[in-house]
């Protein structure tokens, strides 16, 4: 289903669109505008969330971790 969205133009370019309406269909040039404005617009927004939720994130290790590992590490060499 569809729905109509209207915008007012300078009347000077609706003259121009006018002249290349032969060559332009302006109805999809901007149905195809908005639609990849949107996305990039969605995209903006899940990356922010993701941002979000990793600063809220805990990366902490626990205490003597890293030593235990670096002693693995060399032990097994």
């Amino acid at each position: 289903m569809s729905e109509v969205v209207s915008f007012k133009v300078r009347r000077e370019l609706k003259r121009k669109m006018e002249m290349y309406r032969d060559r332009v269909n302006w109805a999809d040039e901007l149905r195809m505008f908005v639609e990849n404005r949107v996305r990039e617009l969605e995209a903006l927004d899940n990356f922010q969330q993701v941002l979000s939720e990793l600063e809220k994130a805990s990366w902490s290790t626990p205490k003597g971790l890293s030593w235990e590992l670096v002693r693995e590490d060399r032990d097994s060499s």
